[in-house]
């Protein structure tokens, strides 16, 4: 799985505020009635997606004129869009339209297209969009140029800001922010053989962008989806909020049999939390852009799964669960002494939660957790993945919402995991007997009920479980500075294995916690 570059993939996308696919092109609107003007929709997009399906995948691309085809980062970032040129500017308090240019690691072009009054036409590529910055041009560039990506302007963060909201830039990746937040993790239309040496990267070719009504915070975008796996359609419905939301609609069409898809990918960074501290910074305690995934499953139980740094190999992690309820890659520690950081506002970084519509059926959900030790790498991806691959040249249509948050309260609405330390199984300077097979965890839990036991937890019975190990104590302990408390667990494992812990709270056989679960390794004899 190749590790993109934070700094330079993303964050770059970022400070400005892709091979040539396919000639301009403009789908044929269907008429909606006599009476009634062509409208352009989604099946329209389909019907692409199944034309190109039917032909072998191109991988060719057009040269980009020789003055953008081999920028660095820092000269590409300065190819500013200029706001004066921005589209939907006469929607004063509602969205704007920029552009990225094409450069640097963005040299596959792409066609986007607005739809006004049903009808769909692209963008000409026009010099004068551009401040340049210190790159010196002999002559315009053609008009056939195209596009990295685009971005959406709106008021997020008051009335009269100009904030990004929403950034389509790089394969099949977005990202999108609500109120209070700065862009962390992002969001893939499609991954394809994850975290496997057979992994690629289907892209975006084409989109068309719905004019927003005048102070509207919606935006409709439709977006066609290529690659040597699969081809396909998108319809993205965005709104903006203090937690904003993405509905997703899209119809993929494969081109062989046998492909390992995952849908609704979350792909974020985890390089050090207070759970795994084998990476050291200088000052930073904590790195990462989202510190664990939740899952709610079909039962109505909610897991959290903190996540890993490994050492030096890839890390695959599938929890099985039909007809599951959601997912997401969360930040929960909202606390800036955790991170010390004054510029990048890891506090702020939002989570994203996937909630399906409809039965996407039986299927799992794949944590995929890569050693990485530069917080500019995206090292963690999320995703759903059907138990039977789709099809060849087949429709496989789902849908689904991605919430973008901060504290999310109505997820895992018990007790939720706010801390996980991870230690030997005995305590240091005491008397205690060394167990080189054990470990120890210590998981904090706060909110729900639990501050009702804060008196007696001896009413509070830990339930905990280990797959080829051995749960060999549990212990409780009030955590008054978090209105909470403080689990011990320590746990036997031979060397070489991997026991899945899980652990929970109840009380009279209630459940009073989302249930915690963790992989366990047996440190290797030296």
């Amino acid at each position: 799985m190749t590790n993109y570059s934070r700094r330079q993939m993303i964050s770059a996308a970022a400070a400005l505020g892709a091979q040539f696919a396919a000639p301009v092109f403009v789908l044929p609107a269907k008429a909606q009635g006599p009476d009634r003007a062509p409208q352009f929709d989604f099946e329209d997009v389909v019907k692409r997606a199944r034309d190109l399906v039917n032909a072998p995948f191109d991988e060719t691309s057009m040269p980009l004129p020789d003055a953008f085809a081999n920028l660095d980062f820092d000269t590409w970032r300065d190819l500013r869009f200029r706001e004066d040129h921005a589209l939907f500017a006469d929607n004063k308090h509602g969205f704007k339209l920029g552009l990225y240019h094409l450069g640097h690691l963005f040299k596959r072009s792409i066609t986007i297209n607005t739809i006004r009054d049903g009808i769909a036409a692209p963008i000409p590529y026009s010099q004068a969009m551009f401040d340049y910055g210190r790159l010196k041009l002999d002559k315009a560039p053609p008009i056939n140029t195209g596009y990295a990506g685009f971005r959406l302007n709106y008021p997020v963060n008051g009335p009269f800001a100009n904030d990004e909201a929403l950034s389509f830039i790089g394969v099949s990746y977005f990202r999108f922010l609500g109120r209070g937040q700065q862009y962390g993790l992002s969001a893939r239309g499609l991954a394809v053989e994850n975290g496997t040496k057979k992994e690629t990267f289907p892209y975006f070719r084409e989109f068309w962008v719905d004019t927003p009504a005048a102070g509207s915070n919606h935006a409709t975008i439709y977006a066609l989806l290529d690659g040597e796996a699969a081809t396909g359609a998108y319809r993205f419905d965005f709104t903006v909020g203090q937690e904003s939301t993405m509905d997703v609609q899209a119809t993929i069409f494969p081109r062989r049999d046998g492909v390992r898809f995952g849908i609704a990918a979350l792909t974020s960074m985890f390089m050090t939390g207070e759970n795994d501290r084998h990476v050291r910074d200088s000052y930073r305690n904590e790195l990462h852009d989202s510190d664990g995934l939740l899952i709610h499953g079909a039962s109505g139980e909610w897991l959290w799964r903190p996540l890993l740094n490994p050492d030096n190999r890839v890390d695959s992690s599938h929890f099985l669960d039909p007809n599951i309820r959601g997912f997401g890659l969360l930040q929960r520690d909202r606390n800036f002494i955790s991170y010390q950081d004054l510029d990048l506002g890891y506090e702020d970084r939002p989570s994203y939660f996937v909630e399906p519509k409809g039965d996407w059926g039986d299927g799992r959900i794949e944590l995929v957790e890569l050693a990485t030790t530069d917080e500019t790498n995206d090292n963690i991806v999320a995703s759903w993945t059907p138990a039977k691959p789709p099809e060849a040249r087949k429709p496989y249509s789902f849908a689904y919402r991605i919430t973008g948050g901060l504290n999310m309260a109505r997820l895992s609405p018990n007790g939720r995991v706010m801390n996980t330390f991870e230690a030997p199984a005995y305590a240091l300077g005491s008397a205690e007997a060394k167990n080189p097979q054990a470990r120890r965890f210590l998981i904090d839990f706060a909110g729900g009920d639990l501050d009702y036991y804060v008196t007696d937890y001896g009413q509070v019975e830990v339930v905990a479980t280990a797959t080829q190990g051995k749960i060999l104590r549990t212990g409780i302990a009030p955590n008054k500075p978090l209105k909470g408390v403080r689990i011990m667990v320590d746990v036997g494992v031979k060397p070489g294995d991997i026991a899945d812990v899980r652990l929970f709270l109840r009380s009279n056989g209630r459940t009073l916690t989302e249930t915690w679960t963790y992989p366990c390794r047996a440190p290797l004899p030296n």
